[in-house]
């Protein structure tokens, strides 16, 4: 699992400070369950619009204690996983609501690892991260 802190990953093509430092914290918002996903998109960074596969895909979570947090895959996005998780107060407004659901008995945790771990563009990219997570979605 990795949790985005670094400064490789980003939402909308910049770059963004660290949210949580302390791995109390970190452990604390991967053990939170998830209410609600809900699987967005947007166009790729350098692009104005979306055709087809051509679009980056993730899943927003609101979390039981009232976060919301963008769960995305990528190309060097983290360290020890290429799922990551963002505060969603990061997302530009580019992004869109694909689909929404209720979530039960399920947390952070598992929707960074039904994400995966590697990025292959041709067979563990974003999209399909995005509807690998939402799988766990009731």
């Amino acid at each position: 699992m990795s949790f985005w802190s670094s400064s490789s990953a980003n939402t909308s093509g910049g770059i963004k400070p660290h949210d949580y430092t302390r791995k109390s914290d970190l452990t604390n918002l991967f053990n939170q369950p998830v209410v609600q996903a809900e699987r967005v998109q947007r166009p790729l960074d350098g692009v104005s619009f979306m055709a087809g596969p051509l679009r980056h895909e993730g899943v927003r979570v609101e979390t039981a204690d009232g976060r919301s947090m963008l769960i995305q895959k990528g190309n060097d996005f983290g360290h020890s996983s290429q799922t990551v998780v963002v505060d969603a107060k990061h997302m530009s407004n580019k992004w869109q609501v694909v689909e929404q659901r209720p979530v039960q008995d399920r947390n952070v945790a598992d929707f960074v690892n039904a994400g995966g771990r590697d990025y292959n563009l041709l067979t563990s990219n974003c999209q399909d991260a995005a509807k690998d997570m939402m799988k766990l979605a009731n």
